[in-house]
């Protein structure tokens, strides 16, 4: 059985498209103090050649969540990301579930300060600090 499209109870799935939606399901957290939480179920598919949870799926993972929150914080507005800085801190393994909590730090009109932390039941993954930048360019559609 796969564990890939489990959703623990707390969790809802988050719909989104394209590359986000080929690692995902992307899941946020139903709890209210729980806001800008977001969490990933991993499986074999999210290994790297150690067998640890590949840092590019940390990174991508922590990417889409500062871009919500960045997104929610521009009143919905499109925003890209203009830098992220990652720090690993340790390592997740195959199976575990990954939450990762972002919060807006400063914005001005055209820029917001995001920071993000991916982490399991063994602690602290990776860090990320980013600038987002709001965008009016339309969205690419099919």
């Amino acid at each position: 059985m796969s564990t890939h499209n489990f959703v623990p109870d707390g969790w809802k799935t988050v719909p989104i498209e394209g590359f986000m939606g080929l690692i995902g399901p992307l899941l946020r957290s139903t709890g209210i103090e729980e806001k800008n939480t977001y969490g990933l179920q991993t499986t074999d598919n999210h290994r790297n050649h150690i067998g640890l949870v590949h840092g590019g799926v940390l990174t991508s993972l922590m990417d889409q969540v500062l871009a919500i929150v960045a997104w929610n914080a521009a009143d919905r507005q499109p925003t890209v990301t203009v830098q992220m800085d990652t720090r690993f801190l340790g390592t997740a393994k195959v199976g575990d579930f990954l939450e990762t909590r972002a919060e807006i730090r400063h914005a001005t009109r055209n820029l917001i300060f995001v920071e993000a932390e991916v982490s399991c039941v063994t602690g602290p993954i990776a860090s990320a600090s980013a600038i987002m930048k709001t965008t009016t360019q339309a969205r690419h559609t099919k």
